[in-house]
């Protein structure tokens, strides 16, 4: 397990347990009174750290090497009902993007979301799940194929941003992002959006328009990454955790803005920590979310949907 900065403490207490323990195996001692004052005192020090993290240790948090990606959530999720599908059909297959159809239960749905990599040579491969244009055309491609069939689509969004080289650029990166936001807003099927990482900018929003949409507790979504805003203001990174302060850009904000519509609790110190407990509330709220949305019509549905993203922003005296 890596730790982070201001996990440090709960490192200490964790080896000292090992110890401990290996003191007891090892000898004729009772170490059994000392490993149990330690547990305490361990599970104390989780508690009062997680339950006070500042905004950019959960955008640590969200950002962390062993929590699970997309792919995770969906094979845990779906079994081996799984079957994904690629390309665009103009350009190529995006790694980074991944789509198909699964199983929940006796309900098919169409899942999408980026996907990054666990070690340098998946991350390479998936591009760190920043997405090309064509990531951007195979997620519209397969939303087309559910509308067509009358299959909810899911999308889980994880990606520090769309890919901003310049073939990206020359392929139509922005027109990609806008078109499925358009196409999102009036698609004929129910939509459930949940971040499960990092939601940043349009790279996120080019498959985040949903009738649902929720955050993980220790996530974050914003225009602009708390590295990049603190460059711009402060022509430095130094200043990322006021700026991720200043961006309002956690689950609480955006649930307190009414951007999102619920969060999903984690298990203590994040999804990595008991990914099958993480991977059972996503599903519970997937399944919920689509019990409530299946009673409304087609009319019924994309008029809520506009009406839901049109009102935002908007104030009354």
């Amino acid at each position: 397990m890596e730790y982070l900065d201001f996990e440090l403490p709960i490192k200490e207490l964790e080896e000292q347990l090992d110890k401990c323990e290996l003191i007891g195996k090892e000898s004729n001692v009772d170490v059994s009174e000392s490993c149990k004052n330690i547990e305490k005192k361990l599970i104390k020090t989780k508690k009062d750290i997680y339950k006070n993290l500042t905004a950019w240790q959960r955008v640590q948090l969200s950002r962390h090497p062993n929590r699970p990606y997309t792919l995770d959530y969906i094979c845990a999720m779906t079994g081996d009902t799984f079957m994904e599908l690629h390309g665009d059909r103009t350009v190529k297959d995006d790694k980074a993007m991944v789509g198909g159809l699964g199983k929940i239960g006796d309900q098919s749905y169409m899942f999408i979301g980026q996907q990054k990599g666990f070690n340098t040579k998946t991350r390479q491969y998936r591009n760190f799940g920043m997405s090309n244009p064509e990531g951007y055309r195979k997620a519209l491609r397969l939303m087309k194929m559910a509308e067509k069939f009358g299959i909810p689509v899911v999308t889980l969004l994880d990606t520090p941003g769309a890919y901003p080289g310049l073939e990206a650029e020359e392929r139509g990166q922005g027109e990609a992002i806008a078109r499925n936001i358009l196409e999102m807003t009036r698609l004929k099927t129910p939509i459930i959006t949940v971040v499960i990482g990092e939601g940043a900018s349009g790279g996120a929003l080019g498959i985040g328009v949903g009738d649902k949409v929720y955050m993980m507790e220790n996530t974050w979504y914003s225009v602009i990454s708390p590295e990049s805003c603190s460059s711009i203001l402060w022509r430095s990174w130094e200043y990322k955790e006021q700026a991720a302060e200043a961006l309002k850009l956690t689950a609480e904000d955006m649930k307190k803005q009414k951007l999102i519509d619920a969060i999903i609790s984690e298990p203590l110190g994040g999804a990595h920590h008991d990914r099958e407990t993480a991977f059972k509330e996503v599903e519970k709220t997937i399944v919920n979310a689509y019990d409530e949305l299946k009673k409304l019509s087609t009319e019924e549905l994309v008029k809520n949907r506009m009406e839901k993203y049109t009102n935002m922003g908007v104030f009354k005296d």
